[in-house]
């Protein structure tokens, strides 16, 4: 499956050194995974220089070179170098290249936005599939190409391995695939020459500004898959300030948007809604003709993902009543919102929810206690080595509950006990909350305290089943542990009964 190198940077702006009809065999951006025949990227990194690698590289086999300097190596003699000004931006574009453009072969949508992505593509996906296409979604819970689910190890691949996935979907007959793209993989150029057909937003809130560093610089990345670089329908989430620019971008550049939001100003706007425990019922407006459905989902912010799929959907060319009657049976996707199911639960409802913003601890607070009879307890904690400033923020949040356990999340690196800190540093009410580090002991404490009718958010992991503390990486899923603590707390105590 070679392909020659003069093929691969074709038309790039770029110095070859060496034989460009060299037959590359693959792409690869780690020297510890090059195999012979590669070309290997040298890639600057957030904390390592690629270029540090490019002798590992070569003694590994690597035949090509590609570099943002000329490269003083060992024994080359045979390495054919290629100086790029952007080795990133080369990367991606010799991965289409090399996978033969596979994102042409199929409707490919992008979601972006702070949340509400993985429950989107997972939305839309499902719809597709209903209208009788195959299917295939990229994102955080993993990847899927028709009915074969896979673990993936970042939102968005790496561009050789995100060109690679595409290329087995394409061969796979996938005909639409839902794809979520994170900021990082935008301003990292993982994407870049990839063709998207619809193009979604849903919104901005408080994330990655450990790597952004300010609010405009966030907005900015997730803008690009709505610049003229990412030609495509559009589907924006006009709730905040930040979707009425892009939508205004838009606009300018005469792109087709649809718009979506609880504003009647947005083309598919609410009616009417109806919250219930464990499903909706909702009159939406869709561009002037109105349409009641209910599907499985609760909570408002997955009335917002119901639009913005809603829109993804009819850019696709899917009709509304099919999208209509496609949400009718949507699966939850894995850990949003996710109701925890135990023979024994003593009248206590559990949920677990991959909150891990502010904005969206709100939002799932929100949601649990529009639907519950009594009390709303949450369990949450902050993960180590990420945006800190966001901290406090979330013990803030936290306390639109009735009460909340401040716990670990993933630590990795940090004291978790220091995070902690971090977090109680916004609670100002001692009384509505206590501090239990251990997480299972946390579930364990939230339940003990809840009472007939009330319910526990279990936030900040969702879909995950290890927590990452230092180097390791223990087994530990929020859905197994509360369902074992509901067992605990309510199975039975002896004697026939099945429940205490």
């Amino acid at each position: 499956m070679g392909k020659p190198c003069s093929e691969l940077f074709s038309g790039a702006d770029c110095t070859v050194i060496g034989d460009p009809a060299v037959e590359v065999e693959g792409l690869a951006y780690r020297s510890d995974r090059v195999r012979p025949g590669d070309a290997f990227f040298c890639i600057v990194g957030l904390t390592t220089d690629g270029h540090t690698f490019a002798q590992d590289a070569i003694d590994r086999g690597a035949r090509v070179l590609v570099a943002e300097r000329k490269v003083y190596l060992a024994d080359a003699t045979d390495v054919t170098e290629v100086i790029v000004p952007d080795s990133r931006k080369a990367m991606a574009e010799a991965a289409v290249r090399f996978y033969d453009h596979p994102s042409a072969s199929f409707q490919l949508a992008g979601v972006t936005g702070t949340n509400g992505k993985t429950t989107t593509t997972y939305l839309v996906e499902h719809i597709a599939r209903v209208a009788g296409r195959k299917t295939g979604i990229i994102g955080t819970v993993g990847n899927v190409i028709g009915d074969v689910r896979e673990k993936a190890e970042h939102t968005t691949p790496e561009s050789p391995d995100l060109q690679a996935l595409l290329a087995r979907m394409r061969d796979a007959g996938c005909e639409t695939v839902a794809m979520e793209v994170s900021s990082h993989a935008l301003d990292l150029m993982r994407t870049w020459g990839t063709r998207f057909a619809v193009t979604a937003f849903t919104n901005l809130t408080q994330d990655h500004l450990d790597y952004h560093h300010t609010f405009d610089a966030y907005f900015e990345a997730k803008a690009l898959l709505f610049s003229g670089d990412y030609p495509a329908k559009r589907v924006i989430g006009i709730g905040d300030k930040w979707g009425r620019e892009l939508l205004r971008r838009c606009s300018e550049r005469g792109d087709a948007v649809i718009t979506t939001g609880f504003d009647a100003a947005a083309q598919i706007h609410p009616v009417s809604v109806e919250y219930g425990a464990a499903a909706t019922t909702l009159t939406l407006d869709v561009r002037g003709r109105e349409l009641t459905f209910a599907y499985p989902l609760v909570g408002r912010f997955n009335v917002e993902n119901v639009m913005t799929a809603f829109g993804i959907g009819l850019s696709l060319g899917i009709s509304a009543d099919d999208i209509a009657r496609a949400l009718a049976d949507v699966p939850a996707p894995p850990g949003r919102l996710e109701r925890v199911r135990a023979a024994c639960d003593g009248g206590v409802s559990v949920y677990v929810d991959y909150a891990h913003t502010p904005d969206a601890l709100a939002k799932a607070i929100a949601s649990v206690d529009a639907v519950g009879e009594g009390r709303t307890l949450v369990v949450f904690g902050c993960g180590g080595n990420r945006d800190a400033s966001k901290r406090p923020i979330m013990g803030a949040k936290a306390l639109a509950a009735d009460f909340a356990v401040v716990t670990s999340d993933n630590p990795r690196h940090e004291d978790p006990l220091a995070i902690i800190d971090d977090v109680v540093a916004g609670m100002d009410d001692a009384a509505r909350f206590e501090v239990v580090p251990d997480r299972r002991a946390a579930i364990a404490r939230a339940i003990a305290l809840a009472q007939p009718g009330d319910a526990v958010l279990v936030a900040g992991k969702g879909h995950e089943d290890y927590q990452l503390v230092g180097d390791e990486v223990l087994a530990f899923d929020d859905r197994a542990v509360a369902a074992e603590e509901l067992e605990r707390a309510f199975g039975a105590k002896g004697g026939d009964a099945p429940c205490a």
